[in-house]
């Protein structure tokens, strides 16, 4: 394929995306949806007949698209409206996930391990292989959350919502660092400690969430300060601090998801007069890198496949959607003021998105065994998800009272 026909490619199919987006504000249905859908139509078994077999690539790819749909997310968050929801949010982005994947990847060792009509090379699943897809599957998608809560006329009352952002703004590192640890023992064989996860563990947050709101702070302050050319570089500017705070915060050891999300946060707290224009650009970006991303990954997966994996992937999602993160939600939020009715509406909130299935490339990369196989199983769980809690996300928040109209939001 000549450069000239993949830019005429992208081209139509960004158009198309932006067209799925109206389409799903007007149907009720989760835009990410239909991107995957478009994605799918246009690949290797589609009517677009694009071959696209790199999971490098879209793990690449779907790097840089979380940077920004994180740090835009992070933008676009006002303090006093995180600042109450801020422990409960942190304790669903850390333990949750952990609650999470210990719950499913129990739920896969001891209900899928002996069954032979779906192994990774083996007999069954490993303990190891269980825990690697509950760990790729244990976050909610930020992407998936802010799309959903955009494009819809019915949003939940501040204090959810702004719990829910938080949530999935920020539980992405845990599932990353849970993800690429299994993945380490399985390519190694060594054995890791808890202790060894435990300081790992503080080491990322702490590192990641210290870089990055200094980041932040040092951006506002050279962004406030200096005076471009034109003032339709200051949303430049404040890109150039998103990357930045995601390649430093990496090399420094700690983990840039959090950092890029928290920078972002802090830095569109602090700005001046550029901020409103700042935040504009980083929405249109936001969502380039949102429909980019969905039709990649509907690129890469072959629909003909997901039928081997049907009945263990809904087993798994039900599992996760029906017990494994209303547990979670409930014993995180157990401490705080949260009413039974809240708690349920923030469980089945626990939409997937980009994330899992860009984790899902990560075994192809690792040379795992089965890497196709996670890649096919993970995409149809993401695929229940969206369907069953993406399509009912609003019905579900009128029928539990705690709506807002998009009016009065």
């Amino acid at each position: 394929m000549t450069i000239e026909s993949a830019i005429l490619i992208a081209g139509v199919l960004l158009l198309l995306g932006v067209l799925a987006s109206r389409v799903s504000s007007a149907l009720g249905v989760p835009s990410l949806l239909l991107f995957l859908a478009l994605g799918m139509l246009a690949g290797s078994e589609g009517i677009g007949s694009i071959q696209l077999d790199s999971f490098d690539l879209v793990q690449r790819v779907g790097t840089v698209a979380l940077l920004v749909i994180l740090f835009a997310g992070g933008l676009d968050t006002r303090w006093a409206e995180v600042k109450p929801v801020l422990a409960p949010g942190l304790l669903l982005s850390t333990l949750g996930v952990l609650i999470t994947t210990a719950l499913l990847g129990t739920f896969a060792w001891f209900a899928l391990g002996t069954y032979t009509d779906f192994d990774l090379g083996t007999a069954g699943l490993t303990w190891l292989e269980a825990f690697l897809l509950a760990a790729i599957v244990s976050s909610t998608d930020a992407a998936a959350v802010f799309s959903v809560f955009r494009t819809s006329d019915v949003r939940p009352v501040p204090r959810i919502r702004s719990l829910l952002e938080l949530e999935s703004g920020s539980n992405d590192p845990m599932a990353v660092l849970l993800t690429t640890l299994i993945l380490g023992v399985m390519a190694t064989g060594d054995d890791v400690t808890p202790r060894q996860v435990t300081v790992t563990l503080l080491m990322q947050f702490l590192g990641g969430g210290a870089i990055g709101a200094l980041i932040g702070w040092a951006a506002a302050w050279v962004v406030n300060r200096l005076r471009p050319a034109s003032g339709g570089l200051i949303p430049v500017i404040v890109l150039a601090w998103g990357f930045i705070a995601f390649g430093l915060t990496d090399a420094l050891g700690g983990n840039s998801y959090l950092a890029v999300y928290l920078a972002g946060m802090v830095l569109g707290n602090r700005l001046g007069p550029g901020r409103k224009a700042a935040i504009e650009f980083h929405h249109g970006l936001s969502w380039l890198m949102e429909i980019g991303i969905f039709v990649l990954l509907g690129l890469l997966v072959f629909p003909s496949n997901l039928g081997s994996v049907a009945a263990v992937g809904v087993a798994m999602a039900l599992f996760l959607m029906l017990v494994a993160r209303p547990v979670s939600v409930f014993l995180c939020l157990l401490p705080f003021a949260y009413r039974p009715r809240e708690k349920l509406y923030v469980s089945w909130v626990g939409l997937r998105g980009s994330v899992p299935i860009i984790l899902a490339t990560f075994p192809a990369t690792y040379g795992v065994e089965g890497a196709n196989q996670i890649f096919n199983l993970v995409f149809f769980i993401v695929l229940v998800s969206v369907l069953v809690q993406g399509m009912s996300l609003v019905p579900v928040a009128r029928r539990l009272g705690v709506t807002l109209s998009h009016s009065s939001s």
